[in-house]
């Protein structure tokens, strides 16, 4: 069955919609302007909290090398990186793509093992070297937007603080040579004021911009920190569909030892022994013959049930999207299925993306007493081609990657074929298992 968009947060505009109206866009504007405001003071702040940190790490690990601050330079790490994850997760909303952190992870040990495993990390040299240069970006960044704000605000409004101040004071606002007498006179400074804040307006975002892009330079891993997670990774996800497979074929014996070949072993000797007793006793050897039936017939259906758990048939015939729909069709559940894919997919994408599918499927039904479900199904031309997949329900949430081996076996599936699995199920629901896997179109 076909429907809407699954998607909670999809947005439906019929075709002839008219665009946004040019004051909606302009309002937009203003709303991100004063929003990196408020973050430019937040961040002006922070750098002087980056240099208070420097100041405590660098004094910290010197204590250590002298055999004294352990504690302090762990605490002080741990400060650190805090500190350094919320300015990636700005540095990220503003760039528009996430700026990874690529520590090593901490091995086992005593405080000196793992203070040491933290010193060799580049990662923590790029902090330091970020905590150096933050106070002066910061000033230079998030301060001037700010200082250029408040310098508009105070001159457009120069005419009201003339009028309210003393004669002493705020009299020579452009310099020593424009001193003035008047409120009246004092209105010369409002186009200057206003110029100002439109120089804000303009400034405000490429500032930020290149803050983040700083920030982005010196915190996210460099090229080598990524080949090397990218081999780790890749060696990874190899043993996993090393194990995987030799599970699968495990499986297979298995099933074929237990299931098909025993009946099929049965069936031999009911047909010796019906053999031997055909010109005996008739009846006795037509029971046997016809219990020989039966087993060849159970035999039948646990090969064509052991083929479909190997490659589904209909996923051969009608492709992912036959194959999903029948799957829906199949589950006792009320399931609403969208796809949007202009063509077939290659063989192993398509086993390895309905088997995510139907487990995913499976789980909803098994744990999540759901009412409802909903299967997204979308290929994208992002980066070079792209299978997203997501599977939705109303049910009462609280699955994790870490609470069954089920969602941990998508995952591995996924993984061979570097593809991600990401599961937000907060408790209480509703459930959304998003999925994808690159790979281009047959």
């Amino acid at each position: 069955m076909t429907g809407r968009d699954p998607r909670p947060d999809a947005v439906h505009r019929p075709a002839t919609e008219p665009p946004p109206a040019p004051g909606r866009g302009v309002r937009a504007a203003l709303v991100q302007r004063f929003r990196l405001l408020g973050w430019s003071l937040v961040l002006l702040l922070a750098s002087v909290g980056a240099a208070g940190l420097l100041v405590l790490w660098s004094t910290a690990v010197g204590l250590v090398v002298i055999g004294a601050g352990l504690p302090a330079a762990l605490v002080s790490t741990v400060l650190v990186r805090w500190f350094a994850d919320r300015h990636r997760a700005w540095a990220g909303d503003v760039l528009g793509e996430p700026v990874v952190r690529s520590y090593v992870p901490l091995p086992e040990g005593n405080w000196r093992t793992r203070l040491w495993a933290i010193l060799k990390d580049p990662a923590t040299w790029r902090d330091w070297a970020w905590l150096a240069v933050n106070p002066v970006i910061g000033w230079f960044t998030a301060g001037g937007s700010f200082l250029i704000f408040l310098s508009g605000v105070f001159y457009a409004v120069y005419p009201l603080v003339f009028a309210v101040t003393p004669e002493q004071v705020f009299r020579t606002p452009l310099g020593p040579y424009s001193h003035l007498h008047s409120v009246a006179q004092s209105a010369v400074t409002i186009p200057f004021g206003l110029a100002i804040l439109a120089l804000w307006y303009v400034t405000a975002a490429p500032l930020a911009r290149l803050n983040a892009v700083v920030i982005r330079s010196l915190l996210a891993p460099t090229e080598q920190a990524r080949l090397r997670a990218r081999v780790t990774e890749l060696a990874a996800s190899r043993a996993e569909t090393v194990d995987t497979r030799a599970s699968e074929l495990r499986r297979i014996e298995r099933d074929l030892h237990d299931g098909a070949q025993a009946r099929l072993a049965s069936l031999g000797m009911s047909l010796g022994l019906a053999e031997q007793l055909l010109a005996q006793d008739p009846e006795a050897a037509a029971r046997l013959l016809s219990e020989a039936r039966e087993s060849t017939s159970a035999a039948l259906v646990e090969l064509r049930d052991l083929v479909r758990g190997i490659h589904p048939p209909v996923l051969a015939d009608r492709g992912l999207d036959g194959a999903v729909q029948a799957l829906a069709l199949a589950n006792p559940v009320p399931t609403e299925v969208t796809v949007r894919l202009p063509g077939r997919l290659p063989a192993p994408v398509e086993s390895a993306a309905y088997f995510a599918v139907a487990e995913a499927l499976a789980n909803a039904v098994k744990h999540a007493a759901a009412h409802r479900v909903s299967i997204l199904l979308e290929y994208t031309d992002e980066g070079g081609g792209l299978l997203r997949m997501l599977v939705g329900d109303d049910g009462g949430g609280g699955a994790s990657l870490d609470g069954g081996t089920g969602l941990r076996g998508i995952g591995r599936r996924l993984g061979a074929f570097d593809g991600t699995l990401d599961v937000h199920s907060p408790v209480g629901g509703p459930t959304e298992v998003r999925m994808s896997l690159p790979c281009v179109l047959s």
